[in-house]
């Protein structure tokens, strides 16, 4: 995967941190993504909400994404795993296609590894960003 900054607001980075510290130690089943978001989060630039880029996937962003395998495309809230609702296009941060898109801007081109291979999307559009919206927490 190719090396790139990212971006995440000081609120997001203190509840992801919080996320993963608490996740780590109940939880061995998401292990393995949530060691893929804690390298995200030590690798990302860190910002106030009022200085992130509206083009930026944040937290309660919501995305439009082209499958650049198949060309289908899908739009999807990124959230916490407590309001992760697949059926309603709310998909966790610690779900693979969340961890790979978080703090990643519009036009970006996201690859990471799967069991079947590699997975390649296309960040078309922030349909929804809180900070830009003006609802940061």
């Amino acid at each position: 995967m190719k090396e790139r900054t990212i971006f995440v607001t000081q609120e997001d980075m203190q509840r992801l941190t919080d996320l993963v510290e608490s996740a780590e130690r109940i939880s061995s089943r998401d292990l393995q993504h949530l060691r893929m978001l804690k390298e995200e989060l030590e690798q990302a630039e860190i910002v106030s909400s009022d200085e992130i880029p509206s083009d930026v996937v944040t937290m309660n962003s919501r995305v439009r994404l082209k499958d650049l395998d198949s060309g289908r495309e899908s739009v999807y809230a990124l959230v916490f795993p407590r309001d992760a609702d697949v059926a309603q296009g709310r998909i966790s941060v610690l779900a693979p296609i969340g961890t790979a898109i978080i703090g990643y801007r519009a036009g970006d081109v996201i690859v990471w590894s799967v069991p079947a291979g590699e997975r390649r999307f296309k960040l078309e559009e922030i349909l929804y960003q809180p900070e830009r919206a003006g609802h940061a927490a």
